[in-house]
């Protein structure tokens, strides 16, 4: 192998090994073991001169078979380019950068842009693979071009439902099939079941949309009257500060608000809503799917009691059972350097809790009052909402 790394990953489109360079046809023919789906081995077939292994089911059986043959040659097959939405940042995180190296084809987003006429640096794109539809109503923004890869032939369909169920039925849809190869097709869906392998791309016209600023309107949400008001969760979300890939407590999350809010500023952030009425914990998961980001996680319990062996939070939100002292104590003690603790409260044995919390930690305290207008008889009025004590404080 010389100076050679042991572990070359190979990008392959459907045109098979007449797309391939010459440096990764090389790669194959000297690969003792070459690892890839059946798909990529059938396509690869007059390449390969030694073992084989399809990817099992789970894909993360292979990983160990893989890093046993260290020092040999071994060549894994991937989708267009390895890294997007694919295999490469997988092995990545089991093997030295120098170790390996990846020769990628273009990738169907790629080969997608190319065919409509798209530039890639507009367009928003996401994968159902193994991943719920709902993840695409935060992209439906007036006017969008969004890539979407099929988790499989009923894919569209279902995706067509979706749109029409949110007020969406408007929207393009284009289905690319196979791309790159002999049986490539590009239609508009009408929905006839597609091949397998096929990705749509969508210009979203309908709506509603949902807003890009922090603050949603309370319609948005299924709730019993638990929830944080519009205006005072838009503070809320402006305190806790999130930041891209960052985990939220939100606890006793109510209608799971706050913590939705926080997942929809970025989509590498993460919450762990934390709600002891399991009607309500029920309902916060169905306002995470409803809202496109259902890998928020419902922990159904009371807190502090269930907060143990949790992910250790970025941020945490108190919006209820905040009159325990042991609640912020543990809160603070597992919150990350820099990590910042908001506290709502409305009643007078919270407000003495945070009173006590500033005085040993610092922070900052603000009184919020929010008057809306609202019919009095015949007339109108401020009608005035609860005031709430907000507390924010900066774990050093």
């Amino acid at each position: 192998m010389g100076d050679r790394p042991w572990l070359t990953i190979v990008g392959i489109g459907e045109d098979g090994v007449e797309g391939l360079s010459p440096l990764a046809c090389s790669a194959i023919v000297a690969a003792d073991l070459v690892v890839g789906g059946h798909r990529h081995l059938a396509l690869a077939d007059s390449l390969i001169q030694s073992e084989r292994l399809a990817w099992p089911i789970p894909l993360v059986e292979a990983i160990p078979v893989i890093l046993a043959r260290r020092g040999s040659a071994v060549a894994v097959l991937a989708s267009g380019d390895p890294f997007c939405f694919g295999i490469g940042s997988t092995l990545a995180r089991h093997v030295l950068m120098g170790e390996y190296v990846v020769i990628p084809a273009p990738s169907a987003f790629s080969l997608a842009c190319a065919r409509l006429g798209w530039s890639f640096q507009d367009v928003e794109t996401i994968s159902f693979c193994g991943r719920p539809l709902e993840a695409l109503r935060p992209l439906l923004q007036p006017g969008a071009q969004i890539l979407a890869l099929s988790a499989d032939a009923t894919t569209p369909a279902a995706v067509a439902l979706l749109l029409a169920s949110w007020g969406f039925s408007e929207t393009r849809m284009t289905v690319l099939e196979s791309l790159g190869g002999p049986a490539e097709k590009v239609s508009t869906f009408k929905g006839i079941q597609p091949d397998p392998l096929n990705l749509m791309a969508l210009e979203v016209v309908g709506g509603p949309a949902m807003s890009l600023s922090a603050g949603l309107d309370e319609d948005w949400f299924e709730t019993d009257g638990q929830i944080t008001k519009q205006e005072i969760r838009a503070l809320t979300i402006a305190a806790l500060a999130p930041k891209r890939g960052e985990v939220l407590w939100d606890i006793g999350a109510g209608s799971g608000s706050v913590g939705i809010e926080w997942m929809l500023r970025h989509p590498a952030n993460r919450t762990i809503a934390i709600e002891a009425r399991p009607d309500r914990a029920e309902r916060v998961m169905r306002n995470a799917l409803a809202l496109g980001v259902p890998a928020l996680v419902v922990k159904q319990g009371r807190a502090p009691e269930v907060l143990d062996g949790l992910t250790p939070p970025d941020a945490i939100f108190i919006g209820g059972g905040s009159s325990n002292p042991a609640l912020s104590m543990q809160c603070w003690s597992v919150l990350r350097p820099g990590g910042r603790l908001v506290i709502n409260a409305v009643t007078l044995p919270t407000e003495r809790v945070m009173m006590q919390r500033q005085a040993e930690w610092g922070g900052r305290l603000t009184r919020i009052g929010i008057e809306r207008l609202e019919p009095i008889g015949p007339m109108q009025g401020f009608a005035p909402a609860r005031t709430v004590l907000q507390y924010r404080a900066v774990k050093p």
